[in-house]
């Protein structure tokens, strides 16, 4: 979902840093956005690290000189009996669904500020809304960063800072998709032909990514703090 939306991004004119662990995937990004005519600029970092997040930041900075819009789209998900989820379970899931947003938003909100405001798109997922079995700490993460959003809003708003979550559903990337499979292994069936029912068809991320740049947009300058579900109706129906 994040390439999806660094492309997006670049195709509206934005220069964009893409920051990853993965630094094949990010210079990957990167080169798709130049073929396309943009600026895109590859950061190999660990969002959970601080010397690394402090480092990839002075990086974008000098860069880039003013930052105005920040996507955090770190995660990953764990699919596992509550019961059997261990505490190394919990920190890594804690330290890149939520530290890595923590991290990098307090490293940019004061430049934001000094810079006449911005935009920040926090990822959350539909799983902070409902529950699913198997996904007590993940739904947590995910509930914890509509939280942040909000909070975030309200402190900021006065400082031009706009601070808004997408929640998507099930989504068709290796992530998305290695997800359902490990719910399979479970016993629960999410493939597509099930998720008709509930989201009628699997969302693609290119769905994701043209909520995430309305959010980021000028357009949506009086949306402020809000948790937007990406999943055709499924949150309305119940």
């Amino acid at each position: 979902m994040g390439r999806a939306q660094a492309l997006r991004l670049a195709e509206e004119g934005a220069a964009v840093g893409v920051l990853d662990i993965n630094g094949e995937g990010a210079r990957e990004t990167a080169e798709l956005i130049s073929a396309r005519g943009g600026i895109g600029v590859p950061f190999e970092v660990d969002l959970t690290n601080v010397e690394q997040v402090d480092k990839a930041v002075a990086h974008i900075r000098s860069r880039f000189g003013v930052v105005h819009l920040l996507f955090n789209n770190a995660g990953t998900v764990l699919v596992k009996p509550f019961a059997d989820t261990t505490e190394d379970d919990f920190d890594h899931l804690m330290a890149v669904n939520v530290k890595s947003a923590f991290m990098i938003s307090r490293r940019l909100i004061p430049h934001m500020v000094d810079n006449g405001g911005g935009s920040i798109v926090m990822m959350s997922s539909v799983a902070a809304m409902r529950g699913f079995a198997l996904e007590a700490i993940y739904g947590m993460t995910k509930a914890a960063i509509q939280a942040l959003t909000i909070n975030i809003a309200i402190e900021y708003r006065e400082r031009g800072i706009r601070c808004n979550a997408i929640c998507p559903a099930f989504v068709r990337t290796p992530h998305g998709m290695g997800e359902i499979e490990k719910f399979k292994a479970h016993g629960i069936d999410w493939s597509e032909e099930a998720l008709v029912s509930c989201q009628l068809r699997i969302c693609e991320p290119e769905d994701v990514a043209a909520v995430a740049l309305y959010l980021a947009s000028p357009d949506a300058g009086f949306l402020n703090g809000v948790a937007v579900p990406i999943d055709n109706g499924w949150m309305a129906k119940g």
